[in-house]
């Protein structure tokens, strides 16, 4: 079984280039995040022609996460216990989206950038971070997947420059302690040894050739609960899909990270 997640920054902008990826690696089950639309703006009738179910959620033009399978889709879930929203009023985020998938609970996940420390959108982020572990737990003992656009560089080595980052979010203490929460409920980052620094990174800004220079971040992981870490035999970036010479138009920021599992 071959997993993947992609922040795809806009669907409706880059469904060809959806489409083209599932082929090219015979990927069974893709999360994808920053979908900005609702679920009935998406053109999906391509995916459904290549033999792939569809879960998407999804408010307005920002945010959304989605769930593309050719290995079923069920015990859909949309947000997990106790999200948290934002704003004024508060309103509830598409920054979650969870089903079984061919055997294995996935999730796939968007995690609010935090914008600058101390932002109420920061205290937000870290919120919303504790509430998942919350829930996180309850799928720990079974096969499932944390997946998706963490926005958090775990270690110092997954920024291109720590110094350029010093006061910046992503890489704060206590962004990075509610990542190692995950990991000390037992959830296993499985596709870090198979993605060495320096290439393991996931996200490269637009500005100024940051792809081209490798000055990126690593932001996007799986994390496997342990059974489903035992079961990982290799994980891949592909790079190209971030290549702004490799595609005609603008790619994602982000490049896609593929998991492979054995049966």
């Amino acid at each position: 079984m071959r997993i993947a997640t992609w922040n795809v920054n806009s669907l409706r902008s880059r469904i060809d280039r959806v489409e083209a990826l599932l082929q090219r690696h015979e990927i069974d089950v893709l999360a994808l995040q920053e979908t900005k639309a609702r679920e009935e703006q998406l053109p999906l009738m391509g995916l459904q022609s290549l033999g792939y179910e569809t879960v998407a959620a999804g408010y307005n033009q920002w945010n959304g996460v989605a769930l593309i399978s050719r290995v079923g889709i069920d015990d859909v879930q949309v947000g997990f216990p106790e999200m948290p929203g934002f704003g004024e009023p508060l309103a509830a985020e598409a920054r979650a989206l969870g089903a079984v998938c061919g055997g294995v609970r996935i999730w796939s996940l968007y995690v609010p950038n935090g914008r600058k420390i101390g932002d109420p959108h920061y205290l937000y982020k870290l919120d919303w971070l504790a509430r998942l572990r919350a829930a996180a737990g309850q799928w720990v003992g079974e096969d499932a997947a944390l997946v998706g656009d963490w926005n958090i560089a775990p270690t110092d080595e997954d920024v291109f420059d720590i110094a350029q980052f010093a006061t910046s979010t992503h890489v704060t203490e206590p962004e990075r302690a509610a990542f190692r929460a995950f990991l000390d409920e037992g959830y296993v980052d499985v596709a870090r040894p198979h993605t060495p620094h320096p290439d393991g990174f996931t996200y490269f800004d637009y500005y100024r050739q940051r792809f081209e220079r490798n000055r990126g971040m690593r932001i996007d992981f799986v994390l496997g609960s342990p059974s489903l870490a035992k079961r990982v035999t290799g994980a891949f970036i592909d790079r190209e899909e971030r290549d702004p010479a490799r595609f005609e138009g603008k790619p994602s920021d982000h490049a896609p990270l593929i998991v492979d599992l054995a049966d």
